[in-house]
């Protein structure tokens, strides 16, 4: 089981706990991760890690890929890659429509078939095999559209790309997680139990299916767990339950929810409609108190460290049998680290 740390976001101020990611390099873990919404980006807090580690792996969860070009992505990945001796993960991600089209200002598009360009035309790009071209149906290399003034040409990567740059995807629709498996390195659910792995075989096999020759082996789950060390279990589950109920409750429109078909699919699908019924009325307390600890206890990991202790054999097992790649945990107490490396590496 490899171990990674949530642990390079910017928020109304930069928050990068460079002691917390150096103590996880320590211990052995294998990549930290950076993100971004509608301020700061996912890239510079990894470049900022980067330079200050010589271990861990940095990745990004995600990158958004309606905010740059698919040959940008590629530049970038190359960059860092080659900068930082092959530590750099490319994680995408279609965003949503309202970021997409409120904050940067473009087409939210198709997220499947733009994840399936975009990847293609990176690898293509990292490959150097040919010059880059390509004809789909949101990109076009060389670019022939309107405005197009007709001297674009192919072109071949300056930089030659000699490090493994792999390649995640985030998402847990059916559709999606098929794309990832069929395209993608490995991708990273928001939550998972990892006693229902039969919620993502399908569409992963499917994915598999399309793509040829590949199974899990080839593909990482990874999915980011929550890790809250603390006597009094409630408490420790109180921060996880007003990020559940905005996910699930107000991640989109009523009848478009993914967040809230996903906890529907882990079997609380009555839990599902409550919290988005008194989250879109305003009742975001509510709604938070509405989370089951039973959906929170499935996903994450909170309380004594005993307990914890005996909750992560659920992922040991599911990581024997290749069910869960990796374990992207939202933690920064030192403490808690240690526990979950000692236990799991």
């Amino acid at each position: 089981m490899k171990l990674g740390i949530l642990g390079g976001g910017i928020g109304a101020r930069v928050n990068i706990n460079m002691e917390a990611i150096k103590h996880a390099e320590a211990l052995g873990y294998d990549s930290v991760w950076t993100a971004e919404a509608y301020g700061g980006d996912a890239i510079t807090p990894a470049t900022w890690i980067l330079a200050q580690t010589e271990k861990i792996k940095v990745g990004t969860a995600i990158m958004q890929m309606p905010a740059r070009t698919p040959a940008m992505a590629a530049m970038t990945a190359m960059s860092l890659a080659e900068l930082s001796g092959g530590r750099f993960i490319c994680g995408l991600g279609a965003s949503g429509p309202q970021v997409v089209e409120g904050w940067h200002g473009v087409p939210y598009g198709k997220p499947i078939t733009r994840l399936k360009e975009y990847v293609e035309i990176m690898k293509t790009i990292f490959a150097r095999e040919d010059k880059a071209a390509f004809d789909g149906q949101m990109y076009q290399l060389p670019y022939t559209g309107e405005g197009a003034t007709g001297l674009g040409k192919p072109l071949k990567s300056i930089l030659h790309c000699e490090e493994d740059i792999p390649i995640f995807a985030a998402s847990i629709t059916p559709a999606g997680v098929a794309a990832a498996a069929e395209v993608c390195d490995g991708f990273f659910p928001i939550w998972m139990d990892p006693e229902k792995y039969s919620v993502f075989e399908d569409p992963i096999q499917k994915g598999f299916a399309a793509a040829g020759d590949k199974d899990l082996t080839q593909f990482e789950v990874s999915p980011f767990v929550t890790v809250i060390m603390g006597d009094d279990v409630e408490q420790c589950m109180m921060p996880i339950r007003g990020n559940m109920a905005l996910y699930i409750g107000g991640m989109g429109a009523r009848d478009k929810n993914f967040y809230n078909n996903y906890a529907k699919a882990l079997g609380f699908e009555d839990a599902a409609v409550e919290i988005q019924d008194l989250f879109l009325a305003g009742k975001r307390d509510e709604a938070a108190a509405a989370v089951p600890a039973e959906l929170i206890d499935a996903c994450h990991l909170v309380g004594p460290a005993e307990r914890i202790k005996e909750r992560l054999g659920r992922w040991r097992e599911a990581a024997g049998k290749g069910q869960v790649g990796a374990m992207l945990l939202g933690c920064q107490q030192p403490e808690a680290l240690e526990l979950v490396a000692g236990e799991m590496l």
